[in-house]
């Protein structure tokens, strides 16, 4: 595996000394080597490709050889950031052994520096077998989109006492597991602040509010290339749509009227 500037002892150390910890996602080698060039902490290949790369309506049929090929993608382009792969539905829920294996895949086939799957407390033995390998976790709790069908729909978590209770208990159990960090999704931003607090490695908030260590979004979202809807928490930094559109329509029309190419942008 290369060498990475930021590495999972690094992370801790940012979340001691206060310091912010900046995450996005990435699905293939351009944009990832934009993200790694922008000084990006953690790059993160989402099972979210399944919704903004393949059309889905969900993350669920996301499968191992689709996360592997687009981490390897994903991995050749950072140079910096550190590359944390999600496990997919059912690569780890069956059992230890497929979660060994499926993990053991992400790092060795598609060359990440980790690997983070949902669940609190009742996947605290994979964290554990994991970490024994030497393979760092990076837990996920709250809204877990593998978790829709349950759910009823993308909720938000822990607003009732008890499910707050229970969170809290789920992050304090994964820390002690192993994790090295955990992503904090849509719960109130007291609670996150609350289990940040609470924790010695760092939160990674995503639509948890201003009081986790760090952020992360989906790229997709933040360029304004998904327009499918737009969650509360996303924050557009650019309209690519628009952008785009506009381009192809140019390049259209130029076809269409001969203006392209011309003389001089062929050869003699």
């Amino acid at each position: 595996m290369k060498t990475q500037s930021i590495t999972v002892p690094r992370l801790k150390q940012k979340k001691a000394k206060g310091e912010k910890i900046s995450v996005l996602t990435a699905y293939d080698f351009p944009f990832a080597k934009l993200i790694d060039e922008a000084g990006m902490d953690i790059i993160l290949v989402g099972d979210t490709l399944g919704i903004v790369v393949q059309g889905e309506e969900s993350t669920l049929p996301v499968t191992m050889d689709q996360m592997v090929y687009h981490t390897q993608l994903v991995s050749r382009a950072a140079k910096r950031s550190l590359v944390v792969a999600d496990m997919p539905f059912m690569s780890y829920q069956c059992s230890l052994e497929e979660t060994l294996k499926n993990a053991g895949r992400l790092l060795k086939e598609g060359r990440a520096a980790a690997v983070k799957f949902e669940g609190g407390a009742h996947v605290c033995d994979r964290v554990e077998a994991l970490s024994q390998v030497d393979i760092p976790v990076m837990a996920h709790i709250g809204l877990t989109p593998q978790s829709v069908h349950r759910m009823g729909g993308y909720k938000v978590q822990g607003r009732e006492i008890d499910q707050a209770k229970a969170l809290l208990g789920d992050a304090k159990d994964l820390e002690s597991a192993g994790a090295f960090s955990i992503v904090l999704e849509g719960i109130p931003n007291a609670l996150a602040a609350e289990i940040t607090k609470a924790l010695t490695i760092p939160t990674i908030g995503i639509g948890a509010g201003p009081h986790c260590d760090g952020q992360v979004l989906v790229m997709h979202d933040l360029l304004g290339l998904f327009t499918r809807f737009q969650p509360k928490f996303v924050r557009r930094y650019a309209d690519l749509t628009t952008i785009a559109a506009d381009a192809f329509a140019r390049y259209q029309s130029d076809v269409l009227s001969g203006k392209f190419p011309t003389e001089e942008e062929g050869y003699q």
